[in-house]
């Protein structure tokens, strides 16, 4: 692993236990995502995508293998320091936007740096100007159900921007997207990713958006090709 690296795995294994059966999803994958690059996974669906992106952001754990971020050798982290991790040096973007529905648009935003101790009025100005940065300045008390689709995927965008990570992990990040939103919210992702150097790791089933990333791998019979 290369310590110019925001994010890597070595040998990285995971089989589920199904009843009597033993499903190998992950057959050893080596992996080292470099500061400010942008890869995209593609693969078959079923063939374990998520499951890589969860074991890379520590959400779950590997049968074999170690997942380092910024550094740090996840297995090695007790579960507070695990999230400590998580909230400093990851961002996270789903298929699904994950905005909690009572909260404005700035309130989800400013809740990583919240759940960080932040102060309050430091919080909600980072958040004011990274919703700004995504276009959604005049939405700011909006909740969730007052956006679009695409608006509502700007801000989850910007709430795992907020905390300046090293890494964003984002899975399908435009799948429930219509085609010319999604590329909008991509041209957004692609735009911060130059210009706070944060690494992109993203799963997607879309080729177009894949070929605009700087490599793609495949996932397939567990592992990258």
């Amino acid at each position: 692993m290369s310590d110019n690296s925001s994010i890597a795995c070595t040998n990285l294994c995971k089989t589920f236990t199904e009843g009597s059966l033993q499903v190998e999803v992950l057959k050893g994958i080596d992996l080292a995502v470099e500061k400010g690059c942008c890869l995209a996974i593609i693969g078959t669906s079923g063939c374990g995508k998520s499951t890589l992106l969860h074991l890379l952001g520590g959400l779950d754990e590997p049968t074999g293998g170690e997942v380092k971020v910024a550094g740090q050798i996840m297995s090695s982290l007790s579960e507070q320091d695990k999230g400590r991790l998580r909230n400093n040096a990851l961002g996270f973007i789903y298929q699904f936007h994950h905005l909690l529905p009572e909260f404005s648009a700035m309130e989800n935003v400013a809740m990583p740096l919240l759940i960080r101790g932040v102060d309050v009025a430091e919080a909600e100005q980072a958040a004011i100007t990274i919703l700004d940065r995504v276009g959604l300045a005049d939405r700011l008390q909006h909740k969730p159900g007052e956006l679009s689709g695409g608006e509502r995927q700007r801000a989850a965008i910007a709430r795992a921007l907020v905390t300046r990570p090293q890494c964003i992990l984002a899975d399908e990040p435009t799948g429930n997207l219509d085609e010319h939103t999604a590329r909008r919210v991509f041209d957004v992702m692609l735009e911060l990713n130059q210009e706070y150097g944060v690494s992109l790791v993203m799963v997607t089933h879309n080729m177009e958006l894949a070929k605009r990333m700087d490599s793609v791998r495949e996932l397939h019979g567990g592992v990258l090709q």
